[in-house]
C-alpha cells in the first residue's frame, strides 16, 4: 500500500509577494520624492557671506533723503521795465554793489520820440491855456465897462426920475413927461439886472473852458511825468546792496520789458533749496523739518516754501536754519537732508538690505535660534527710512532675518547656513 506524500504549504505566495513588492517600491518612490524635494528646496550657503540683522522695537521716523544747495535767503532779479538796446554796461558780474549803483544803460529810440511829441503837445496846451486866460481877462474888463455904462445911466436916470417924481407933486411937470422918466428908469434897472446875470453866465462857461484846458494840461504833465520815469529806468540800477552774481547782457544786444538782466544776491543770510521726487508731493508740508551734518554738527531746518511745479519728476522746498546757520556755508553747497515725512512712533523694525530687491518686502528668510537654518517666512512692512523698515506682521523683536541680496537663492524654502 503506498503511501500519500505531504505536500507543504508555501509560507509566501505569489500574490502576497506581488502586495509587498507593491507596498515597497510606493515607499521607495515617496522617500525619494521627500528626500529630492527636501533637497531641491535647500540650499546650502556660507553664513560668513551673508548679513544677519536682528529685527527690533524702537522708535521710527519715515524721512528721505535729498540733496538741498545753499541760496541767498534774499534774491532780487534785474528785469528791464522797459525794452531797449544795451547801450553802456558799468559793472560786470561778481562785483559788490551798493543800493542805488547803476549797473548798465538801455537806449529805446521809439521811448524818445514819445517823450519829444508829447513835450511838443504840452508846450502847446500850455500856450492855449495862457492865450484863453488873457482872452478871459480881456472880456471881463469889457464886460465892466459896459456895467459901467449901463450903471452911469441908470444913476443919471435915477436923479432924473426922482426930481420929475418930486416935481409931479406940484403939478410943474407933465405927467406924459414923468412916466417916460419913471419908464427909463426901471428899464435900466431891468436892463442891469440882465447884463449881470447874462455876463455871470458867460464868465462860468469861459472859466469852465479854462477848468478843462488845466485839468488836460495836469494829465498831460503826469503823463510826460510816467514817460520821464521810463526813461529813468532806462538806466538799470541796483535795488539793493549785494553780490551781482549774474549779469546777462551785452553792448549791441536788444532787451524786451520784463527780461531778466541779472541777479544781485543779499549776503545777510542763506537758506536750502532742496529738489523732492514727485512721489512725495502730497506728504511734504510748510513747517517739515530736515537735518544735515556739517563741520561735525547736525543742523536743522524747515521747509518754507514749497514749489508746486514738478519739472523731470522733482519738485523743490526752500528750507530755512532753525537756528543761527552755521558758519563757513557758502553759496553753491549741496548737503544730503534727511527730510522727516512723519513725527516719532515706536514700531518694529528691520533693518533695510539687499532682500527687498528679489522678495519686494513680501517674505524673508527668518533663522532659527540654533543659527544653522533659515527659513522662508511671508511678512509685511509698511513705511521705511534709509536705514530700516516698519514690520506690520510676521516678525517679531528678537528675531534673526536674513537682510543681504536673496539674488542667488531661487525659491528656496531652506537656506543651511555652514
Amino acid at each position: 500500500m503506498g503511501m500519500d506524500r505531504k505536500i507543504k504549504k508555501k509560507k509566501w505566495p505569489p500574490k502576497r509577494i506581488a502586495g509587498v513588492a507593491a507596498v515597497g517600491i510606493f515607499v521607495v518612490v515617496v522617500l525619494y520624492l521627500l528626500l529630492f524635494k527636501m533637497t531641491k528646496s535647500t540650499l546650502n550657503v556660507k553664513k560668513e557671506r551673508l548679513t544677519i540683522s536682528t529685527v527690533e522695537k524702537g522708535p521710527f521716523q519715515e524721512f528721505i533723503p535729498v540733496p538741498g544747495q545753499v541760496l541767498p535767503i534774499f534774491t532780487h532779479i534785474l528785469s528791464a521795465d522797459e525794452g531797449g538796446r544795451v547801450e553802456e554796461i558799468y559793472l560786470e558780474a561778481g562785483t559788490m554793489v551798493k543800493k542805488g549803483d547803476e549797473i548798465l544803460k538801455l537806449a529805446n529810440t521809439n521811448l524818445l520820440l514819445d517823450i519829444m511829441w508829447r513835450e511838443s503837445e504840452l508846450f502847446q496846451q500850455s500856450n492855449n491855456l495862457r492865450n484863453t486866460r488873457l482872452s478871459m481877462e480881456q472880456y471881463r474888463l469889457q464886460l465892466s465897462q459896459e456895467l459901467a455904462g449901463i450903471e452911469n445911466r441908470l444913476q443919471q436916470q435915477k436923479r432924473t426920475y426922482e426930481r420929475y417924481r418930486e416935481l409931479i407933486k406940484d403939478d410943474l411937470v407933465a405927467k406924459h413927461e414923468y412916466e417916460i422918466a419913471k419908464d427909463q428908469y426901471e428899464y435900466l434897472i431891468q436892463s442891469k439886472k440882465l447884463t449881470v446875470e447874462s455876463q455871470e453866465n458867460d464868465l462860468k462857461f469861459r472859466q469852465s473852458q479854462i477848468d478843462a484846458l488845466e485839468t488836460s494840461l495836469r494829465r498831460m504833465q503826469d503823463n510826460l511825468g510816467v514817460i520821464y520815469k521810463k526813461q529813468e529806468n532806462l538806466i538799470i540800477k541796483a535795488p539793493v546792496s549785494g553780490h551781482l552774481t549774474a549779469l546777462d547782457a551785452e553792448v549791441g544786444q536788444s532787451r524786451s520789458p520784463g527780461q531778466r538782466l541779472g541777479q544781485i544776491d543779499v549776503l545777510e543770510g542763506f537758506k536750502v533749496r532742496a529738489g523732492i521726487d514727485e512721489h512725495y508731493i502730497a506728504k511734504i508740508e510748510v513747517g517739515k523739518t530736515g537735518t544735515f551734518p556739517f563741520a561735525g554738527k547736525t543742523h536743522k531746518l524747515v521747509v518754507k516754501i514749497i514749489y508746486p511745479e514738478v519739472i523731470e519728476g522733482r519738485f523743490e522746498v526752500d528750507m530755512e536754519f532753525v537756528s543761527k546757520e552755521p558758519e563757513g556755508i557758502r553759496r553753491g553747497q549741496t548737503f544730503h537732508i534727511r527730510l522727516a515725512l512723519g513725527g516719532i512712533s515706536e514700531a518694529i523694525l528691520l533693518s533695510r538690505g539687499g532682500f527687498y530687491q528679489t522678495t519686494g518686502g513680501n517674505w524673508v528668510y527668518v533663522v532659527d535660534e540654533s543659527g544653522s537654518l533659515a527659513t522662508k517666512r511671508r511678512i509685511r512692512l509698511n513705511r521705511y527710512n534709509t536705514e530700516v523698515f516698519e514690520v506690520l506682521e510676521g516678525l517679531v523683536p528678537g528675531e534673526k532675518v536674513i537682510t543681504s541680496s536673496y539674488e542667488s537663492f531661487g525659491n528656496m524654502e531652506r537656506l543651511i547656513l555652514k
